[in-house]
């Protein structure tokens, strides 16, 4: 007994790994297994009964956390956008484009797969899709088979990490953080990911070409009347709007000058990138939407195409991305902006329908009611784990670690990635996450960039063999057997299971080489958050106490004393100033 009594939180945590395994759902383990040891403490006088009090206030708050709220609106935004049709165009569009060199097709993947994670952040629509889509078209032009499968899975998992990604705002709301610094923090590694991406593909398309050939001249449909392949007009007109971005970004303290009539001699860098993006993106359009209009025929067939298919979802990203990076919108703001914006393209596709409206919303409503639950079990759990001083055993556990927040960074990850073959990212960060934090706080390592580096390794999880549910997702669209593929009339063999677990080795690598490069180059991360204005203390306490008219009746001449002879009441000046030393300190 008394080995139960000083080995409570080891022992709850085990349990919950019990719970888990037995197979019951993860909200209903986390609720029961902190109910069941928080009534053995209490029984025990571990516990005070009044603790059980605070469950009901937990809950309450978070009914009432407005960031959760950005869960629904941003998976609404990406259904909407699956379902109207926008992957098959830009699949259609960008492997056109792609389609003459060798590997263009998986290109083609992974550059919608970095857009469908920008626009929708649902890892479940981007694969599937994409599966549907571009899996046959590979399948028909001799793509091996293990890449294929590794090309689509990879980059649908690329929505766990491109803001606007689900786990970025779960992760911001465990670790008590800003959900658009860990959007600022997570773009530019998203970024290189898809680069890496590309640069296996491209390798690939050197050493083994075989493996991943071009398209035959038959299957390039969209070709001028000439046969003409009509790139030049594209790339004129993309020359043209880079040219006015740039001119536009450079001379943007003029623009806002005049914009504003007052005189400014900087602007931040995320908002010159976002708004000169915005005007090249809208120059484009507004110039291809002339030539339809007027027939002038400056623009090829593949520019209008082009650009009518890229520039919408572009634009949805400035809208949502841009107006919460330039401090505009809320991350539950700019989730409600992109609702509406993917309802408008939607309705401009002619794609809205009350049949479509009805799917939407009712697996929006599951999956949020799925995050709320787990989000409830987990603050049982926590509570009770915090009472029997769980935070303060796993804090011995991990801090005395060899190598000081190396090391704890190095174990952090090596657990993370083997807890992701059995949980997934909702598992991962409701039940691990608030353990690590407070340990990583005291080691001194900044949470914005521990959110990041933790959400690149949870994206591992989709993509674990055998339970990556990227994989499953990949599994149900692929071909199982083997079929007569209807444009060239020939049987095509089965990709087969085997196929899809080993295609993802290599992406998987690829991910642990991203977590590594994090940790060797944290600037990785925090070159894309902004940085704290250095402040005067001594200048401040000048100004403040120029400002503050002198305190009524204070006319003795002992500053130590007041009129009474008592000691003095406390400065409120020299509190604030105090308080503002010690976090600068």
């Amino acid at each position: 007994m008394e080995f139960l009594l000083h080995n409570l939180a080891p022992i709850m945590f085990a349990g919950l790994i019990v719970f888990l395994l037995m197979g019951f759902p993860v909200a209903f383990s986390l609720g029961a297994c902190g109910l069941f040891f928080a009534f053995i403490g209490v029984e025990f006088g571990v516990l005070p009964e009044a603790l059980l009090q605070a469950v009901p206030l937990r809950i309450f708050g978070i009914m009432q956390n407005d960031t959760l709220l950005a869960i629904p609106f941003f998976t609404l935004m990406g259904l909407i956008l699956e379902r109207s049709g926008m992957a098959e165009d830009l699949l259609e569009t960008i492997g056109q484009l792609f389609g003459p060199i060798r590997g263009g097709l998986a290109l083609a993947v992974i550059f919608v797969g970095a857009l469908l994670a920008a626009t929708t952040g649902v890892v479940a629509a981007s694969v599937i899709s994409m599966g549907l889509i571009s899996l046959p078209i590979m399948l028909r032009y001799g793509y091996d088979r293990r890449l294929a499968s590794g090309v689509i899975a990879a980059s649908g998992t690329l929505a766990q990490i491109i803001p606007p990604s689900l786990v970025l705002i779960i992760l911001a709301d465990q670790l008590g953080r800003s959900v658009g610094d860990m959007y600022k923090g997570a773009f530019l590694p998203g970024l290189m990911l898809t680069g890496f991406y590309a640069t296996y593909v491209i390798l690939l398309a050197i050493v083994k070409p075989h493996w991943v050939p071009a398209l035959p001249a038959e299957a390039r449909t969209l070709r001028e009347d000439s046969g003409q392949s009509g790139l030049p007009s594209l790339l004129v007109l993309t020359a043209i709007c880079t040219a006015a971005s740039i001119t536009m970004g450079r001379n943007m303290p003029a623009l806002r000058s005049w914009w504003s009539q007052v005189p400014i001699e900087h602007v931040a860098l995320d908002e010159t990138i976002v708004v000169s993006l915005c005007f090249g993106v809208a120059l484009a359009f507004v110039a291809a939407s002339v030539n339809r209009i007027a027939r002038l025929g400056l623009l090829s067939r593949m520019a209008e195409r082009v650009t009518f298919v890229l520039i919408p979802p572009l634009l949805l990203i400035f809208l949502v991305l841009g107006t919460i990076f330039l401090g505009v919108a809320t991350p539950t703001e700019g989730g409600a902006m992109g609702a509406l914006g993917a309802f408008i393209m939607a309705m401009a596709r002619g794609r809205l329908s009350l049949s479509l409206l009805r799917q939407a919303v009712n697996t929006t409503t599951k999956l949020s009611c799925f995050v709320v639950f787990i989000l409830v079990g987990a603050t049982i759990f926590s509570l009770t784990f915090q009472g029997v001083d769980g935070p303060v055993w796993v804090e011995h556990l991990l801090s005395g670690l060899p190598g000081g927040p190396l090391g704890f960074l190095i174990v952090v990850n090596i657990m993370i990635f083997f807890l992701a073959f059995f949980l997934d990212f909702f598992e991962l960060s409701f039940i691990v996450v608030p353990l690590l934090a407070p340990v990583a706080h005291k080691l001194g390592i900044d949470l914005i960039w521990f959110g990041v580096l933790l959400g690149i390794n949870m994206q591992t999880s989709f993509m674990h063999p055998p339970f990556g549910f990227a994989l499953f997702y990949l599994r149900s669209v692929a071909p199982a057997g083997e079929y007569l593929d209807k444009v060239s009339k020939k049987m095509i063999p089965p990709v087969t299971t085997m196929q899809i677990y080993w295609g993802a080795v290599p992406f998987v690598a690829i991910q642990i080489l991203m977590v590594g490069l994090v940790i060797a180059f944290p600037g990785i991360v925090s070159n894309g958050l902004d940085k704290d204005e250095a402040y005067d203390l001594d200048k401040i306490r000048l100004e403040m106490e120029a400002a503050m008219p002198d305190p009524a009746g204070a006319a003795t001449d002992d500053p130590g004393a007041d009129m009474d002879g008592a000691a003095p009441a406390s400065d409120p000046l020299k509190d604030l100033l105090d308080s503002l030393a010690k976090e600068k300190k």
